[in-house]
């Protein structure tokens, strides 16, 4: 099993449709957006607490997939990009969070 672990920034909508469709790629049986601990460990005396990082419309999504092999790897690649694209967002691929 390879795991692929992607941050994408994009809307919540846009993320679904990013996760949705990365399941349907043959033998991915695992697709999870993996939460932000540190969100909770966040200052309440900041002057920036309870803002948004970005003040705009995107968030940041942290997605980890499944992968069977290495073709299934390639596709995930591949169609992640397409989303993105679609959707006016980016991806990025990392080797942790």
């Amino acid at each position: 099993m390879h795991t692929v672990r992607i941050r994408f920034t994009g809307n919540e909508d846009a993320a679904n449709a990013l996760m949705s469709t990365l399941l349907a790629v043959p033998g991915v049986e695992h697709v999870e957006e993996v939460d932000d601990l540190m969100l909770d460990l966040e200052d309440d005396d900041s002057s920036s607490a309870g803002l948004r990082s970005d003040g705009g419309g995107t968030e940041t999504h942290d997605i980890e997939i499944e992968a069977p092999n290495a073709e299934a790897v390639r596709r995930i690649h591949e169609l992640a990009e397409a989303v993105a694209f679609d959707m006016e967002g980016a991806v990025e691929f990392v080797d942790e969070f």
